[in-house]
């Protein structure tokens, strides 16, 4: 199941920014032009109540993100708002809180038994603060769908955030609660916004383990990113056995991104995709809620990272070599002046191996994931040692 209509594509900060709603225009042509949709119901985005949003911020915040659409000449950086980050557009509030109601309904969904996996494209938003906007973010939709999920009598969530950038908002939503496990594979903070995760950011008093981090040097591809993400991940999951496991897939770690610095393909991010998937079979009952997040190579990265996680939650994977339709490509020439790509890959072959397969104590990426192992998995009773 999507939850998707194109209300979603008014979160536009404006033509100069790089958070371009085109992207997810283009992904969900080209999901409907390979036939992916044909396999998902698509679910429109219901409205947002004001308790909804509660859930996840402050009442003096969504005052000001309301005042600030209903005025957007009125610039004032209180908040949050009104940066280079975060400019303020007409309607911002209500376009904002479609955002979180497209990924509760997601996890409702999920919940209800309705569906086994649920999308939300447009979702993902995991900077955003309970009393202030960051990094493209306004309202958390993902730390209010996990909040919703609580309230709702789940006892055990788990958050895997595979952005390139730290999953700060969804970690701080939860530093003290052992209910949800945050994990965030993302690029060094020393390199990269917004500054903040690194292994030893473990969560706080009485939830100490239960917020994860591996902080990943610049120029990590493929094979790195993959043992990263399998040396740290399946064995939490399997200890803190979640009845739900929600997921975001930024894209932005691809080697075109123009804001970060990793180096990874189309290939690995699919493949991280039907780890996630395999893994919400084996450690959640099934349960999974997909977002998209952040990804700003509009034409070559997003639409077919995020077509790729949609056939994967649709149980209709694509293989790698499918071919670009031409009726999309023709659209991206016509509107965006632009070439797309031809295939649905960029020809590597990742190859999948954990830590256990061969540490390498020179290596960065080992050294990072070592890192974090040694700094949660006693708390979980795991042995950091991966031989």
């Amino acid at each position: 199941m999507v939850v998707w209509d194109d209300s979603l594509l008014g979160y536009d900060f404006g033509p100069l920014h790089p958070m371009a709603p085109v992207r997810l225009d283009l992904t969900m042509r080209l999901a409907r032009e390979l036939g992916v949709l044909d396999h998902l119901e698509l679910v429109a985005v219901p409205e947002a109540s004001g308790a909804l949003l509660a859930l996840g911020h402050d009442p003096d915040y969504i005052a000001a993100v309301r005042a600030a659409g209903s005025d957007p000449s009125d610039t004032g950086l209180a908040f949050g708002l009104g940066t280079p980050d975060v400019p303020v557009f007409a309607d911002m509030h209500a376009v904002s809180s479609r955002v979180v109601a497209a990924t509760t309904e997601a996890a409702r969904r999920v919940l209800s038994g309705e569906c086994d996996h649920a999308v939300s494209p447009a979702g993902g938003l995991h900077h955003a603060m309970r009393a202030h906007a960051s990094g493209f973010c306004v309202y958390n939709d993902v730390a209010i769908a996990i909040r919703w999920l609580l309230s709702e009598g789940i006892e055990r969530v788990a958050y895997v955030d595979v952005d390139v950038h730290h999953g700060d908002g969804v970690e701080a939503a939860f530093w003290d609660d052992p209910r949800v496990l945050t994990v965030s594979l993302h690029e060094s903070p020393s390199t990269l916004f917004p500054g903040t995760g690194w292994a030893q950011d473990v969560g706080g008093d009485g939830a100490e383990g239960y917020a994860v981090n591996v902080a990943l040097p610049p120029g990590t591809g493929d094979d790195a990113w993959l043992r990263a993400i399998g040396s740290v991940v399946p064995e939490l999951l399997e200890v803190f056995d979640p009845q739900v496991l929600v997921t975001q897939h930024g894209c932005d770690s691809h080697f075109l991104d123009p804001l970060a610095h990793l180096a990874v393909s189309i290939d690995g991010q699919r493949i991280a995709g039907a780890l996630l998937h395999r893994w919400a079979h084996r450690y959640a009952g099934g349960r999974w809620v997909a977002t998209g997040g952040g990804g700003y190579a509009v034409v070559d990265v997003v639409p077919r990272a995020w077509t790729h996680l949609m056939a994967e939650a649709a149980g209709v994977p694509l293989e790698p070599e499918t071919v670009v339709p031409e009726g999309w490509r023709e659209y991206v020439a016509e509107r965006l002046q632009r070439v797309a790509p031809l295939r649905m890959t960029d020809g590597d072959r990742p190859e999948v191996r954990d830590l256990a397969s061969g540490y390498d104590p020179a290596d960065p990426v080992d050294q990072a994931i070592l890192a974090t192992r040694r700094a949660v998995f006693p708390h979980h009773g795991l042995d950091p040692q991966p031989y």
